[in-house]
């Protein structure tokens, strides 16, 4: 009924308006126009105070649509996108995961054992202490003749974003011993020595002596240069390490900057799992100053003796003359 009114009212709008001054108000057009938006209007009386319907839809005739909620299949590219850019962060400046690939740091790393490998403290200046597991890229081709993995396609791609360690990337493990200043000694089967002092090394592996008796490096006497560090397997006698490569063009020492990180945790398999601290025999002072000062006792005493004699031999002396 509304819809034939509305239209049999248009119908005449031409002969009314003809009627009309220019510019006089049509009530029923205007009532069509302004029903229910102005007081007095519309089919409230005037109830409604300007206010639009609440139940009716807005100015401008459209309701707004609820944004469509993006599908999971759409969303995973970019999920899958962000986890690599993540992965390849945390390699890069955080912890990555290297694989142990022989028997030399032995019983403290099993082959085919998984670690991790802190990279954030080299980042802020740290370098290497004594007593670190570390691991460090091949200082000056100490790798020679060693076979070359051929990794698949999956190894490649998890190698690139960390999860597996790099199959192109030739890097080895040990523990530092010596750093920058000292001086290591190994004579007959040991102790090892670092300035002096003797080490307890409860790591080394069951059998072996901490130092080895051979011609070819094991017995040593070396000062580790600033910005080097002294590298030895736990399996002493089944480690190539710094005693080893005294012939290189670092004498053995492996460069601060080549040093990658220091390894934290055993991270797989998951029953082995435990983490790689300090052990107690480096928590004494090994330091140069340290074994200098064990001189200076003897030293002083033998300074503050001479005068004391040369003034009794005076007295003695005169005693003599009188």
């Amino acid at each position: 009924m509304g819809d034939v009114a509305v239209g049999a009212r248009s119908g005449h709008d031409g002969e009314e308006h003809r009627g009309r001054p220019v510019g006089a108000a049509d009530p029923a057009s205007d009532g069509a126009v302004t029903s229910g938006n102005e007081p007095g209007t519309g089919g409230d009386d005037g109830r409604s105070g300007g206010r639009p319907p609440t139940d009716g839809p807005e100015a401008g005739g459209t309701v707004p649509q609820p944004k469509k909620q993006r599908s999971f299949w759409k969303e995973l590219p970019i999920l899958i996108g962000i986890a690599l850019v993540l992965a390849l962060l945390i390699k890069t400046f955080l912890v990555q995961a290297f694989s142990i690939p022989s028997d030399s740091m032995q019983n403290t790393l099993q082959q085919g054992d998984r670690v991790l490998v802190d990279k954030l403290t080299p980042w802020f200046g740290s370098e290497p202490e004594r007593g670190e597991v570390v691991v460090f890229n091949d200082p000056a081709n100490w790798l020679a003749g060693e076979p070359t993995p051929d990794p698949n396609a999956l190894q490649t791609f998890l190698s690139w974003i960390g999860l597996m360690p790099s199959a192109e990337e030739k890097d080895l493990i040990k523990r530092a011993v010596g750093v920058g200043g000292d001086t290591i000694e190994c004579k007959g089967t040991g102790p090892l020595k670092v300035n002096g002092k003797a080490l307890n090394e409860p790591y080394v592996y069951p059998g072996n002596t901490p130092c080895s008796q051979d011609d070819q490096g094991g017995q040593f006497k070396v000062k580790v240069p600033k910005g080097f560090i002294w590298v030895m397997g736990d399996h002493r006698q089944n480690s190539r390490d710094s005693r080893y490569n005294q012939a290189d063009v670092n004498r053995g020492m492996v460069p601060v900057d080549k040093v990658v990180g220091r390894a934290i945790v055993i991270a797989w398999p998951l029953n082995r799992w435990s983490t790689l601290p300090v052990p107690d025999t480096f928590d004494q002072d090994l330091s140069t100053r340290s074994a200098a000062l064990t001189g200076a006792p003897q030293g002083l005493a033998l300074a503050g003796a001479v005068p004391l004699v040369l003034w009794r031999r005076r007295r003695i002396e005169a005693a003599t003359t009188r």
